[in-house]
């Protein structure tokens, strides 16, 4: 009995440093909690949460994992933090000093724009440093509590409040480390996701509602709402399209790396040895909290149009808004705001972020330099396989990160891939 309860409770962890091992301990290096530590807008509160934390009331597991473990886990946690904390803190708190002199040595009315970029910039300077303040005080937390235990003999709910202290220590610099990777131009930007499903049957459309499930699970884990703005659900259950906006700092950054097909494997409908895959893609725009795109695309490019139907959703569809930029083929729509015109505005903005990004990825100037047949085709860029038979796996295909818990996946733990994809970029 005692050697079973070890196991499943172990399980997990066993899991989550499998994982790890596979990409680099750094991502990796504490266990997921649903505490939030006080990070900045630029932190962006990215969590990576490999499996379940412990329990309140469950003394036993630091008894099982043995408390040399616990011990080596809390020490590392404090020697991450002491050689690279310090060093990180000086140069923010430097960096934060020159924003400051740069705002006093400003006239701030002549250039509003650039006035609010400083501000903006200054105010994320702050909080950085507010954060990495706050992971000092959790080292010594940790320390504090550590010695505490020594003292007294054994006292695991002690040696509890140390390891989570620890935790939090890993997570913020986890935190950290990924938002000085997010250099990207639109990296700091929110993100418009939009997941279509694949042809053929019902099950791609059932497909698309479990992964609009977990990003919406994934944004709830940052402290954050996805807004659904378009839905196109179908009669017999399921989902065509989806479009979700994640209107907070960095969500770009973060889920750039979800762009592509997402398959799932699964056992056949009909019982037969058969394995059946359905899919869908994932595209990813910048969406832009502050202001709209400056520049203009010629009307004569576009082609806008509503699509028709009838019956319930005639009021909704009326209002929504299809846009077709000619010379590249690119289309967008928007149904979720009130009015035509306010769908119009949406769906040209998204178009225009759409254009921006292929612009970049093709390496020109102008978005009218952009090369038709050189456009990314999204299905021809294979992203992830999520496995349910025979066995419960989740591959991701550019990094090659696995993990094992198909189902917390699911409900939206997809932190150690996007840690994954930024980690990648140059």
């Amino acid at each position: 009995m005692v050697m079973a309860t070890m196991v499943s409770k172990s399980a997990c962890a066993r899991a989550a440093h499998d994982v790890a091992s596979s990409f680099g301990s750094k991502w990796y290096s504490s266990l997921s909690r649903n505490k939030n530590p006080r990070v900045g807008l630029f932190l962006c509160s990215f969590k990576i949460r490999a499996c379940h934390s412990i329990n309140n009331n469950d003394k036993d597991i630091y008894k099982q994992v043995g408390l040399f473990s616990l011990r080596r886990k809390i020490e590392d946690a404090v020697n991450r933090a002491e050689m690279y904390a310090s060093t990180a803190l000086e140069m923010e708190e430097a960096s934060w000093i020159k924003q400051e002199e740069m705002v006093r040595d400003s006239d701030l009315w002549d250039d509003p724009t650039k006035s609010n970029d400083i501000l903006v910039k200054l105010a994320n300077s702050a909080k950085v440093v507010d954060s990495l303040k706050d992971l000092r005080y959790k080292v010594e937390e940790a320390q504090l509590i550590k010695q505490l235990t020594e003292m007294n003999a054994i006292d695991y709910g002690l040696y509890k409040q140390a390891y989570n202290a620890s935790i939090d220590v890993g997570n913020i610099l986890d935190q950290y480390e990924i938002s000085k990777l997010l250099k990207g131009p639109f990296d700091m930007a929110g993100a418009c996701l939009v997941i279509k499903a694949g042809p053929a049957s019902i099950y791609p459309k059932l497909w698309v509602e479990q992964l609009l499930q977990m990003y919406l699970g994934w944004a709830k884990r940052q402290g954050y709402e996805g807004r659904i703005v378009d839905r196109c659900q179908i009669e017999n259950g399921g989902i065509s399209s989806v479009t979700i906006e994640f209107e907070f700092e960095c969500a770009y950054g973060y889920l750039l790396g979800e762009k592509g097909v997402h398959h799932l494997i699964r056992g056949s409908s009909n019982e037969s040895s058969q394995l059946e895959t359905s899919s869908a893609t994932v595209d990813v725009v910048p969406l832009f909290l502050e202001e709209a795109r400056d520049f203009d695309i010629d009307s004569a490019d576009l082609i806008i149009s509503s699509p028709s139907t009838h019956g319930k959703q005639k009021k909704q569809i009326e209002c929504t808004v299809c846009i077709q930029h000619v010379p590249t083929g690119i289309c967008v729509q928007s149904s979720g705001e009130r009015s035509r015109f306010a769908n119009k505005m949406k769906a040209l903005n998204r178009l225009k972020a759409k254009l921006e990004v292929i612009a970049i990825e093709q390496g020109v100037d102008s978005i009218s330099n952009i090369v038709k047949d050189k456009i990314v085709n999204l299905w021809e860029e294979e992203t992830r396989r999520y496995v349910s038979h025979p066995y419960k796996l989740v591959h991701d295909v550019k990094t090659g990160v696995e993990m094992l818990d198909l189902n917390t996946v699911l409900d939206g733990n997809i932190g150690p891939f996007v840690a994954a994809h930024i980690s990648t970029r140059e």
